[in-house]
């Protein structure tokens, strides 16, 4: 859930600032909302979300406890209590330094040329999530739009993604078939590609490192990550390298040259196979493409399709 973004035009019956309030927190202000719900600057260093969408169990909070255990040169998002108020969930968390890196390319047009800084703050945030090993709870998170922990059963991150590959395109593959040539081959050809990617060290991943969710200071340094949960678990630092690559601008002119650039600049920096982050980025668009549509009057199931009509791995050799 973004936290960062501009939403002072509430409704005038919102009674929630009412509701902090009466909890001593006076100063209670709307100050962003995202698809899960909407998020309340509280003062002191607190904000309150307000859960709609699929709200954050006890496991949440354990893998935000065991993240915020190391000491990582940016803050990640922390729980400090869960209330329920006439069927919502709310959690207390602490806020977040910083102000967005910059919009999200829906919203904003990204110049051709991305700024040097803006590189140097994905691979800062990549480098720093690297580092921090994945756990048990990483490991029993289910990713958005799934119906069970991503690595039950399994083992190894890459039978695990290939497992899920496996279960979203049975979802409702038919509607990205109808729009991905040879998709049933594709997806296949994906899948050993994942079964034979070499094992790899299993850290946290965020899984959805788009700029908003990246917080800056003046001096464009990182000082926070937020919004986990989408694709969040535990898993090989490639995959999120790869899925960097390709979300970081997904609609803007240039989108198709910036993942390539990336992309080749995260193989050469952090030393990963081109050919995994490729069968990575393949993996990401089919285990995404039906979370908020099925056609293509959704964005992301649009570019869901392209990604695959364009990647050496789904598509044929």
């Amino acid at each position: 859930m973004e936290i960062s973004r501009s939403d002072e035009a509430r409704p005038a019956a919102d009674p929630w600032p009412g509701y902090f309030a009466d909890r001593g927190h006076p100063q209670a202000r709307r100050i962003g909302a995202g698809v899960e719900g909407v998020v309340y600057g509280l003062g002191a260093g607190r904000v309150a979300k307000v859960w709609t969408g699929r709200p954050p169990s006890e496991l949440t909070r354990q893998v935000y406890a065991d993240i915020a255990a190391h000491r990582l040169p940016f803050a990640t998002p922390e729980i400090l209590d869960v209330q329920e108020h006439r069927g919502a969930v709310v959690t207390y968390e602490r806020e977040l330094p910083g102000v967005p890196m910059r919009g999200d390319s829906a919203h904003e047009e990204y110049e051709r040329d991305l700024p040097a800084r803006h590189k140097d703050t994905l691979l800062a945030v990549l480098r720093g999530l690297a580092s921090v090993p994945g756990t048990d709870a990483m490991r029993r998170l289910t990713v958005q739009g799934d119906d069970r922990p991503l690595w039950q059963g399994h083992d190894r991150f890459q039978d695990a993604l290939a497992a899920l590959v496996t279960r979203a395109a049975a979802r409702h593959g038919a509607a990205l078939a109808a729009r991905v040539p040879d998709f049933d081959a594709g997806v296949e050809r994906t899948l050993n590609a994942l079964r034979s990617l070499p094992d790899a060290p299993v850290t946290a991943i965020h899984g959805d490192l788009v700029p908003p969710n990246i917080h800056i200071d003046p001096a464009g340094r990182p000082v926070a990550v937020l919004d986990f949960g989408f694709h969040t678990t535990a898993g090989d630092p490639a995959f999120e390298a790869a899925v960097t690559a390709a979300v970081c601008d997904m609609y803007g002119p240039h989108a198709q040259e910036h993942t390539a650039e990336l992309t080749e600049l995260f193989a050469r920096e952090l030393g990963y196979a081109p050919a995994a982050l490729t069968t990575y980025q393949a993996a990401y668009a089919l285990t995404t493409y039906d979370l908020f549509g099925l056609d293509d009057r959704d964005g992301h199931f649009r570019w869901c399709a392209g990604q695959l009509r364009r990647n050496p791995v789904f598509g044929p050799a």
